[in-house]
């Protein structure tokens, strides 16, 4: 009798499991019957964390454009490659002598470490008066003033400024700031406009911040009847004339965008020897940029960063390109002694092939995913998920329904930890990776790729949440 129970019960769970997943493959086919899906490239694939069976497979194997989700391969391989504890340094060196009077007789160097959140706006309680405070080190030392130059040495990295695979349209604009050995305040300026109270009319810019010199803007922005940001910024990284084209909201006195500034260790410059001024220090020689010989230097002070796992937080939470370029490039400074987007993506397709994760499924061409060259398959996605699943550091960067770049998704629906998992979104494409718990406790490692569709981002997310409460019941 007991035994007959056992028997039946397990049956009416295999029915019920059998039920509901047969429920989410209609669910997926209805979806992809839509006008605004029915000639877009889909891949998805559904696996058991545990047990490794896979649950949904489409299109798996196919690579397609993964716009943000890149940043999970970018993201695990730094924790694999350089751990989660590992910190960016900031070098104040000297060269020459201290002479008892204060004058240091030879050059104050600082030697560029590519912290990605020096001055940031998500670090600001980390970074309180970072210019200042490296000012009084350097007083400590006994220096008042310094006869020879202040040289900056940015050559942890190479001298590309951005990917040659960004496009015209992103490279001006504040997500598309590169990575530099002197990063600073995001390598982000803000440009204020006033508005007129017509439609359609030319618009003024105010006030840039911080300056730029030699910046020269020309302002082809009109004033629009809506409340959104749509400007944009135009502009090489090798110059500094800006033009910005499109919208803001009309009748404003004051209204703020954010664009990327590609020198930013001008800025830094700028505002350390201001630092070292109000200090009393003072620099009789002229500012540098150029490689030192490190070998005769003298440490005054080590700026150290934040944690990887903490700078990775932010970069998983809120989608920063310019976090996820840092990353890619300090990895093969570790490895290769310089900062090179080709061979760390070289060494980052070497690592996950020596763990038997197939790279025939993985086109990389930057560490953000904000070139169009990028191609991942959903499959790839899962092995790297079903990896880093033990990494808890790692895991622990993914936000949750209602965090970061999964505010759109309900709290309700999936509460607590239930849904962790990285989007990825640029025109037409929109992505989701990320493990799901499951009502029955079980871990699913899933993949949803969706490039070429015509529809509105905001209705796919929501079918995305319905397809996922779904996947759910499993």
């Amino acid at each position: 009798m007991i035994s007959r129970f056992f028997f039946i019960l397990f049956f009416s769970v295999l029915s019920f499991a059998v039920t509901s997943q047969i429920r989410f493959e209609a669910a997926v086919q209805n979806l992809l019957q839509k006008p605004y899906y029915k000639n877009a490239s889909v891949g998805m694939h559904v696996v058991d964390l545990d047990s490794g069976d896979e649950l949904y497979n489409l299109n798996a194997d196919k690579v397609l454009i993964p716009a943000s989700t890149m940043k999970l391969v970018t993201s695990a391989s730094a924790f694999e490659l350089l751990g989660a504890g590992y910190r960016f340094e900031t070098q104040i060196n000297y060269r020459g002598k201290i002479l008892k009077n204060g004058d240091l007789e030879g050059d104050l160097v600082l030697v560029g470490g590519a912290d990605p959140a020096l001055g940031s706006e998500y670090f600001q309680d980390y970074y309180i008066d970072f210019l200042k405070n490296w000012a009084k080190k350097i007083r400590a030392q006994g220096i008042q003033k310094i006869t020879g130059d202040l040289i900056f040495d940015g050559s942890i990295f190479n001298s590309e400024r951005v990917p040659d695979t960004w496009i015209w349209g992103d490279i001006g604009n504040y997500y598309g700031a590169g990575a530099n050995a002197f990063t600073v305040y995001d390598n982000m300026f803000r440009i204020t406009f006033s508005s007129p109270k017509k439609v359609g009319k030319a618009t003024k810019v105010i006030v840039t911040y911080p300056k730029l010199e030699g910046l020269q803007i020309k302002n082809e922005v009109v004033s629009a009847d809506n409340n959104v940001d749509n400007a944009y910024v135009f502009g090489s990284p090798f110059d500094k004339t800006r033009i910005i084209r499109g919208t803001i909201p009309r009748d404003r006195k004051a209204f703020t965008i954010k664009a990327a500034i590609h020198q930013p260790e001008e800025i830094l410059a700028k505002e350390f020897l201001k630092a070292l001024n109000d200090e009393g220090i003072f620099v009789m020689g002229k500012i540098a940029f150029e490689s030192a010989n490190q070998k005769d230097l003298k440490t005054i002070y080590i700026q150290e960063s934040p944690t990887l796992a903490e700078i990775g937080e932010v970069l998983n939470h809120e989608s920063v390109n310019l976090f996820a370029e840092h990353f890619l490039n300090q990895i093969a400074v570790e490895k290769m002694g310089t900062g090179n987007r080709e061979e760390a993506i070289q060494l980052i397709k070497e690592f996950w092939d020596s763990k038997g994760i197939s790279i025939e499924y993985l086109f990389m061409e930057d560490g953000s995913g904000l070139s169009h060259f990028n191609a991942v398959s959903p499959v790839f996605f899962t092995q790297l998920l079903k990896f880093m699943s033990n990494n808890e550091a790692f895991v622990n960067t993914l936000p949750t329904a209602g965090e970061g770049t999964l505010n759109r998704f309900s709290q309700n629906l999936f509460p607590g930890e239930t849904l962790l998992a990285k989007s990825g979104s640029m025109t037409r494409v929109r992505c989701y990776s990320g493990y799901l718990k499951t009502e029955k406790g079980k871990t699913l490692v899933f993949s949803f790729m969706f490039n070429h569709f015509t529809g509105s981002h905001s209705a796919l997310i929501n079918e995305i949440q319905q397809l996922l409460t779904e996947l759910k019941t499993l």
